[in-house]
């Protein structure tokens, strides 16, 4: 079932970019906060392109965007009892949370150990995943830039390295997605983001 909210100007582009995906290519779509950069994490040849193409930091990890928390469960070996308190909710939102990866995953998500996952709230990011399975969630923009909430604003180098851009307007900005670790079982604040702090402490165990 399609996911509820995709505008109905954008379904053949948001198909067209799952097939693009699916067959190895990148993608730049909208999120709940900004324009993100994307590949899908069953095609480890073009998760490493993304971050050749990024300049980013070998071993700085990227974050990943999964249609349902089932499909987040599928990426991760083990969940505290304390993050199922952040899922239920902050999910859907920009809420990331890192925990322990099952084995096999492209190092450049994992490469810690650990994978950050979340469910987007922007419907054609989470009807990407649903169509395709989770996919990359970097920002789009070259390493060390500022972020796009609109497709004007990515770099020329970005737009022209991709097979498909989905222009949905500008996007809501702000900060990025908060990102939540654990360690023994307790949640630690990893980044500060678009999810306040008091909001994270009321949720604490």
């Amino acid at each position: 079932m399609r996911t509820p909210g995709v505008p109905s100007e954008l379904v053949s582009q948001i198909e067209a970019a799952a097939r693009v995906l699916r067959e190895g290519g990148l993608v730049i779509y909208p999120t709940e906060t900004f324009y993100g950069l994307g590949a899908a994490v069953s095609r480890p040849d073009a998760v490493h392109r993304i971050g050749a193409l990024k300049g980013r930091e070998g071993g700085k990890p990227m974050a990943v965007i999964v249609a349902d928390e089932a499909s987040a469960r599928s990426l991760w070996r083990e969940v505290p009892k304390a993050a199922d308190l952040y899922i239920r909710q902050f999910w859907p939102g920009p809420l990331t949370l890192v925990l322990p990866a099952k084995p096999g995953l492209p190092f450049e998500i994992a490469s810690t150990g650990e994978v950050g996952v979340r469910v987007s709230s922007d419907p054609v990011a989470r009807e990407l995943a649903r169509l395709v399975g989770p996919i990359i969630s970097t920002s789009a923009n070259l390493s060390g830039n500022r972020e796009a909430s609109l497709v004007k604003h990515i770099e020329a180098k970005l737009r022209e390295s991709v097979n498909v851009v989905i222009d949905a307007g500008r996007t809501p900005g702000g900060k990025p997605s908060t990102v939540l670790g654990f360690k023994d079982g307790q949640p630690v604040v990893l980044r500060e983001g678009a999810i306040q702090q008091a909001l994270l402490d009321a949720c604490k165990p």
